[in-house]
């Protein structure tokens, strides 16, 4: 616990400008408006603060430059608590330019932890940054922050917005958080920054800290020039992006709903001939990315919200979306990257058919609903040592990554109804509050109302930043005009053709072989490698713009697969060459639409020159697997409804289905094939649908 002492210190402007001017590496700068004010209320020990400023108007120099200053007046260090660690390179070079010596600690330097711990204990280090996922640790509650508490002389809250459950990216961990600065000593010097929080996001963040004083600066950013058009159809959206990115200078980031989009987009510039990639949460070597487009050696990162907060490129030239994100205030924030340091930049925003789905999924499972949370808890009370996740994830039908959810944002109430006692999660004396649910409730009708509120904005022909400055509740008297001509609002029929091609190559997708069984349902759930899928393949994903829309109609309207389709498998198959060469082709079960595919699998046979035999039935009905919600669940509805129903060929077979929804029944079925003789193994699906429905 910080000692709460704060000593009475002299600001120094000369000094502060110095810190300044070596920070930012311009001999010349000056303070943007208001950034001395906040400095000089931190040092002089004015109380807590939240500084709410547009993007790109430098609050990282704020604490940067006011922990230096309170270091050299013979203080303690500053402990700056972001979500940001990954995207903060840039801020941290900033701040050791300026001297101040600035340490990180995430999971991934846990080997450090112990001298990064004894460094800031003896006085090595200036600035100690942290993730507010490490509060929820108790290696680092016990080792570090209670042995440097009494230490610190200002703690920061980096993207404060995300404390409050009404900010457009509130994070769980940070309620943890909320619940330490509650035991603060009332004069701790206390810092919050944030771009984007409206009057309610204000008034949330002033309960939760205490008096603060807010000081807020103009919101507007006069170097953007904002539009969007209506493109529902992604191949006018990607013929429109490789038209206007031959034209736009500069470097820039197209923003993506999806990893899976953030991909396409990378891929179909590419194919054009532009130096582009994705950056999503699941690329390797993001730091690399970061410097290629920092550097210009880019034209443009593909990238999902994985790349927000934190990036700065002071000369981005473009910010264009995809798809609409699920929010004014989230759109603010992103195009906030783009044109710092320029007269111009422009920010598009593209209307797909698909978005309101998209953030539809997003809202659904932002929270766990009553019903799921009711059924955990009495699985839970059946069982007097708790429950492992394996052993819930097989009594329930709810999706992994549901239960984590449940599981956790239940744990971190005050009081905990249930708590993880090694391996098992058991039930605690504490019932949930019905305060759970009220805020629950309040927090998905915000978020609806946000939707309505990016349509409102994606239908607009003028007046965009004042929209934007409006929903954050800035001055809307500051808006000037757009610096630029909005870009052209369509697209050559020769590129939207190029792009509808492109969606239509073999794409050649890998379907992955599951190589293990769920953990709850078998006694060695290791599955053989004589027993595993080859590697499959999968003509098209689930909505995209190319093959699916053909593959829709044939499952759903006309109940037949028609021939473009057996001819974009053949063409696949010929870019695959599966080895061995299967000697045959057999198709998995299904009690719905059986005709349709079996009919659909015997012309590609044909097509092939080889054999096509049923071999595999439905044993019994059971429900869709799109309706089984977790891996235990769904292995479990193919296991009890898959059997073999006739002679099996020993030669290498290709198993033909039309949607993959969990790899279950593709699984399921090549481990009955491969046990009753059959060779090699190679699945070929028509769509790739899982997690996508």
């Amino acid at each position: 616990r910080a000692r709460g002492r704060i000593a009475a210190m002299k600001y120094e402007r000369r000094r502060a400008l110095e810190l300044l001017r070596s920070g930012c590496g311009k001999p010349q700068a000056r303070f943007h408006e208001g950034q001395e004010e906040a400095i000089r209320h931190i040092v002089e020990g004015g109380g807590r603060a939240l500084v709410v400023q547009r993007t790109g108007w430098g609050k990282s120099f704020v604490y940067f430059i006011a922990a230096k200053l309170l270091r050299e007046g013979g203080e303690g260090p500053a402990l700056l608590v972001s979500p940001l660690l990954a995207l903060m390179r840039n801020q941290i070079a900033a701040a050791e330019r300026m001297g101040a010596r600035a340490l990180t600690l995430h999971s991934q330097n846990k080997d450090e932890w112990a001298d990064i711990a004894a460094q800031t204990l003896s006085g090595k280090a200036d600035i100690l940054i942290v993730s507010p996922e490490r509060f929820a640790n108790e290696e680092f509650k016990e080792n570090i922050l209670n042995p440097i508490a009494g230490r610190v002389s200002l703690l920061v809250i980096d993207e404060a917005h995300c404390i409050s459950d009404w900010g457009h990216d509130f994070r769980p961990h940070y309620r943890m958080l909320a619940r330490i600065i509650e035991g603060l000593p009332r004069n701790l010097r206390l810092l919050a920054t944030t771009a984007t929080a409206n009057n309610r996001v204000i008034n949330d963040l002033r309960d939760t800290l205490g008096g603060i004083e807010v000081l807020r600066g103009d919101i507007a950013r006069k170097s953007l020039t904002l539009q969007t058009i209506q493109m529902p159809g992604q191949a006018r959206r990607l013929a429109w992006l490789a038209q206007q990115l031959g034209v736009l200078k500069g470097s820039g980031i197209v923003y993506a709903l999806t990893v899976r989009d953030a991909e396409l987009v990378a891929a179909w510039l590419r194919h054009c001939g532009f130096a582009a990639q994705a950056y999503t949460s699941e690329a390797e070597e993001r730091e690399e990315l970061e410097q290629a487009l920092l550097n210009n050696d880019i034209k443009a990162l593909a990238a999902t919200t994985a790349l927000g907060m934190g990036f700065d490129k002071p000369d981005l030239a473009f910010v264009i979306h995809y798809q609409s994100p699920g929010s004014v205030i989230a759109y603010y924030q992103q195009i906030g990257r783009a044109g710092r340091e320029l007269a111009n930049a422009h920010c598009v925003l593209l209307r797909g058919a698909e978005d309101d789905d998209i953030n539809n999924y997003f809202i659904n499972n932002a929270f766990p609903s009553r019903e799921d949370a009711e059924s955990v808890v009495g699985e839970l009370r059946k069982s007097e040592d708790g429950l492992t996740i394996y052993e819930l994830e097989a009594r329930m039908n709810i999706s992994r990554s549901r239960l984590d959810k449940i599981l956790f944002l239940l744990s971190i109430e005050s009081p905990a109804p249930m708590v993880k006692n090694g391996a098992r999660w058991q039930l605690t004396a504490s019932p949930l509050s019905e305060s759970f649910w009220r805020r629950v409730e309040g927090v998905t009708a915000l978020r609806r109302e946000e939707q309505k509120q990016m349509r409102d904005y994606a239908a607009l022909r003028e007046g965009y930043m004042r929209f934007l400055v409006g929903a954050l509740d800035g001055d809307t008297n500051t808006v000037a005009e757009p610096p630029a001509q909005p870009l052209p609002q369509t697209a050559n029929a020769a590129m939207i053709e190029k792009a509808i091609a492109f969606l239509k190559q073999d794409t050649n997708a890998v379907i992955h072989p599951r190589k293990r069984w769920p953990a709850a349902m078998m006694a060695s759930p290791t599955i053989p490698k004589h027993q595993q899928a080859q590697p499959g393949r999968v003509l098209c994903d689930w909505g995209d713009g190319g093959w699916f829309p053909l593959v829709q109609q044939g499952k759903y309207k006309d109940g037949a697969y028609g021939r473009e389709l057996v001819g974009a498998c053949l063409r696949l198959i010929e870019k695959w060459q599966p080895q061995p060469r299967p000697s045959w082709m057999t198709c998995a079960p299904s009690s719905q639409h059986s005709n349709a595919l079996a009919d659909f699998a015997r012309q590609l046979a044909a097509e092939l020159g080889v054999e096509f035999r049923v071999v595999l039935e439905k044993t019994k009905q059971t429900p869709p697997q799109k309706a089984m919600q977790n891996s235990a669940k769904q292995a479990r509805n193919a296991v009890d409804s898959i059997g073999v129903c006739g002679a099996v060929p020993d030669g290498a077979v290709f198993l033909v289905d039309d949607i993959v929804d969990s790899r279950w029944t593709l699984t399921v079925a090549s481990h009955l094939l491969l046990t009753h003789g059959a060779g090699a193994v190679f699945p070929l699906a028509l769509a790739n649908a899982e997690g996508r429905r």
